[in-house]
């Protein structure tokens, strides 16, 4: 398959690595630190040197101005290793009159997350799904890596029904054994509950876990007025028309409320949860998150 783009050139290409450069450069030249940890070892405090106490951590220069002896000490801020989880089931498929369908705007998202926590030499990797898992890239931490990455993201296609709940316990139980951060990126078309639990048991096997919740505007207004046929995207035979402006306040109900138990359900289980509109530019919507994420 002929590459979208070249990592080494990028001026010239176009593809998701120019798309993530984007969000990402622009983004990290408007904070002053950056939002995941990254490897390195930062001097913290001195303290007193005690018997038995290494002296190779002795502050030297420290002993020659006080002639005492003082330990130095560091927060050591260990590799990341984190799992962008992209759902790839039909119903991503949908693009209403956006430019991006979900799936393609979860493509963008998932692309500028790797190339940030790359350039932060954390080790990332990728899995998508539809009912099963698909495609599973290791986390690793080199710049040939993110090439890979988002090859995979560019040569997924969207296709198949949802079974969200059964492939994240499946991922928790299986696949991702190490403690670290799992990013999802879903329409989280499934019962809230049943979904909670799937979050849950990730977050019981001591991961950090990031769900970006990303929908089209049409799903969250539901601005159809007139009759509407209405397809369903992971089995294309199943059709339905109906007045959609009689529907219109029962949908909207009844969205919110699905949406809100499900947001109620992150929280309780810390873990974040973030909307994402296919309308919204996704720098400007990924760059809001990452900066809040930054103050805490």
């Amino acid at each position: 398959m002929a590459l979208l783009f070249d990592p080494t050139e990028l001026a010239r290409y176009g593809g998701l690595t120019l798309v993530a450069r984007r969000v990402v450069e622009g983004f990290l030249s408007g904070i002053h630190r950056s939002p995941f940890k990254g490897f390195s070892v930062e001097f913290a405090e001195h303290r007193q040197y005690y018997p038995g106490d290494e002296i190779r951590h002795i502050d030297w220069k420290l002993w020659a101005k006080t002639d005492r002896y003082y330990i130095k000490e560091y927060e050591e801020e260990t590799n990341l290793k984190a799992f962008l989880v992209v759902d790839a089931s039909g119903s991503m498929k949908y693009r209403g009159k956006q430019k991006l369908s979900k799936f393609e705007y979860a493509q963008q998202v998932a692309a500028s997350m790797a190339y940030l926590m790359l350039h932060q030499l954390d080790a990332v990797g990728l899995i998508t799904h539809d009912t099963k898992v698909n495609q599973v890239s290791p986390a690793k931490t080199s710049s040939k890596h993110l090439l890979m990455l988002l090859r995979t993201l560019e040569a997924t296609k969207p296709g198949g029904e949802t079974a969200l709940a059964p492939v994240w316990h499946e991922l928790a139980g299986h696949y991702l054994k190490r403690r670290g951060m799992v990013i999802i990126l879903s329409d989280c078309f499934d019962d809230a509950e049943t979904l909670g639990r799937a979050l849950q048991h990730l977050r019981y096997k001591n991961h950090e876990v990031l769900l970006f919740h990303i929908l089209a505007p049409e799903e969250v207004d539901f601005p159809f007025q007139n009759p509407t046929k209405f397809r369903n995207l992971e089995r294309g035979e199943h059709e339905i028309t109906t007045d959609a402006r009689r529907l219109r306040e029962e949908y909207l109900k009844n969205f919110e409320q699905y949406r809100q138990k499900l947001r109620r359900r992150c929280d309780d289980l810390r873990v974040d949860y973030v909307m994402l509109r296919t309308d919204e530019p996704v720098d400007r919507a990924l760059g809001v998150y990452l900066a809040r994420r930054t103050l805490r």
